[in-house]
């Protein structure tokens, strides 16, 4: 199967699951932290891993326009599933230009050193808690991409994480890292964040970028270290020179 139709046939089977969650018996808290974290969530990133090749396409910048157009338009008419995966696309879209202004590794190691903290303290402290805190479910949900549990529950992923999500995976391509591996760890990284919420009895949830940014980090960072070390020598040569 090539990407186009692997892409087409994941888009229909979460947009199915999307209409037909409501209409399934609850099965429980663990259950629905299971499905959503093992299941859900790595089927609708996995939408940006079948798309990543286009992560350094000549007409990203249209493409991602068009893009958010299309998925603010879709998310003004309403909470659908439409708006759902018009949100997914664009903010990976989103991401991949944001990448394209990336010229040295380094930089997307500082970003993915940063950004955690600054999301940290949007969730305990900023913009997310205030949204979160009084009521603001509406904004909340324009803001984030929605993930069904059977019987209606909602989880949600910020569209800055899928953005990171993206930018991160496509760096891996650029920088001849292990996209695969972080693809997997940073889906793992999410679960087991959504999975910390609940223990903790986080009302507001936990940041999300954190276990992004070490998913990334951590399966590359032999790479990252190496790529890195070989840079510096290779200034320092100039230098002498």
């Amino acid at each position: 199967m090539g990407r186009p139709a692997a892409l087409l046939a994941l888009t229909v089977a979460v947009s199915a699951w999307s209409l037909l969650a409501p209409r399934l018996q609850p099965i429980g808290k663990w259950p629905d932290i299971a499905l959503v974290g093992l299941v859900l969530m790595p089927a609708m990133l996995g939408l940006t891993w079948i798309a990543l090749p286009l992560w350094n396409n000549r007409r990203l910048a249209p493409i991602a326009a068009a893009g958010v157009a299309c998925a603010v338009a879709l998310t003004a008419l309403g909470p659908g599933l439409a708006a759902n995966v018009a949100k997914v696309a664009a903010m990976t879209l989103c991401g991949w230009l944001f990448l394209s202004l990336f010229e040295e590794l380094t930089w997307v190691v500082t970003v993915a050193l940063i950004v955690p903290w600054v999301d940290a303290y949007s969730v305990w402290r900023g913009p997310t808690k205030v949204i979160t805190s009084h009521g603001h479910a509406a904004l909340f949900g324009a803001l984030s991409i929605s993930f069904l549990a059977p019987g209606g529950g909602v989880a949600g992923l910020g569209l800055p994480d899928v953005m990171f999500f993206a930018l991160f995976l496509g760096a891996t391509v650029r920088f001849g890292l292990r996209p695969g591996l972080t693809w997997l760890a940073m889906c793992a990284m999410l679960a087991a964040t959504i999975a910390l919420t609940t223990v903790w009895a986080v009302n507001s949830g936990l940041p999300a970028l954190p276990g992004i940014a070490i998913g990334f980090l951590l399966p590359n960072i032999d790479l990252i270290w190496h790529q890195v070390a070989r840079r510096r020598h290779s200034v320092i040569r100039l230098s002498d020179g």
